[in-house]
């Protein structure tokens, strides 16, 4: 492994790193198999996104400490200043690979929900798989968006091209729930596991230690990132990550309120892992709709 970070400051930056044509500073959309094989040494990042699309089954892709293999039809979505690649990444032989500066988006309504599409930040192995139709219907909307950046450039163009963008981001995200949908067995292991996975640190008594788990924590237990755990919890209980934590606290408080009747409010709350107890009770009343005490002698 290396520690050299390679960061592309502009599309233009990677373009003429690597050969390819400049048809504009803050969009590139191309065929990979007209780019040839791309490959970095050590770990790189953009300062802009990135989607591709690989439509074979060769090239490997590092993304943090994950070796991710390509599949046939897979996408995948990153977030400007991820750090993507350690040792040496090889980009798909065949598919599209799409790059676009945030300041492509600056005053449009997909700028302004950009946030949104949180598979931006997911993991490489949470890259969304294509069924047939579903990659024709992607490849239309890249095909669209260099078909613009091959012609004149007009006023028209950047927002037909942004238009697709948007257009291809909304049929992802449908994509992306099909998925989900269709991965119902795995996606309720994953859910069994987390519960397993909060069950155990507050009964292990790591919560004292370490305090209230965040999302972030819970989602490295369980090799996930964390945007896909919320979006995965919130498709199949309506609840994100966050609100998932947040019940997991009050229903053992109320376990304990009940079961330990010597026990101050306060002590309970730092059993719990707030520093400060009128934080707890401030949770446990707009989540339970009654203070602690309340709670306890009303049962």
């Amino acid at each position: 492994m290396t520690d050299r970070l390679k960061i592309f400051e502009s599309i233009g930056e990677f373009n003429k790193a690597y050969g390819l044509p400049i048809l504009h500073p803050l969009v590139h959309v191309c065929e990979m198999e007209t780019a040839g094989t791309i490959r970095i040494n050590g770990n790189y990042s953009f300062n802009f996104y990135a989607i591709y699309l690989k439509d074979d089954n060769s090239g490997k892709l590092r993304y943090g400490r994950d070796l991710y293999h390509y599949q046939s039809g897979t996408m995948m979505f990153m977030a400007p200043h991820q750090i993507l690649a350690e040792d040496v990444y090889d980009a798909p032989n065949e598919g599209w690979a799409m790059f676009f500066h945030p300041e492509l988006l600056r005053g449009t309504q997909l700028g302004r929900n950009i946030n949104n599409y949180t598979f931006f930040r997911y993991s490489a192995n949470e890259a969304l798989h294509l069924t047939d139709n579903e990659r024709k219907i992607v490849t239309g909307c890249f095909r669209n968006m260099q078909t613009e950046l091959r012609g004149t450039i007009d006023n028209n163009s950047m927002p037909l091209i942004v238009s697709n963008l948007e257009l291809l981001l909304n049929y992802a995200k449908r994509f992306y729930e099909r998925q989900f949908t269709t991965g119902m067995q795995s996606n309720h292991d994953l859910l069994s596991r987390f519960e397993q996975i909060i069950d155990e640190y507050f009964n292990s008594g790591q919560v004292v230690e370490q305090g209230i788990p965040n999302v972030k924590r819970l989602a490295e237990l369980m090799n996930l990132s964390p945007n896909y755990l919320t979006d995965m919890l919130r498709k199949y209980t309506g609840k994100n990550a966050s609100e998932h934590i947040q019940q997991k606290i009050i229903d053992t408080a109320k376990d304990r309120l009940l079961s330990f009747p010597d026990k101050t409010v306060n002590e309970i709350a730092y059993e719990l892992g707030f520093e400060y107890p009128q934080y707890f009770c401030r949770l446990f009343k707009k989540r339970a709709g009654m203070t602690p005490n309340e709670y306890r002698g009303a049962n």
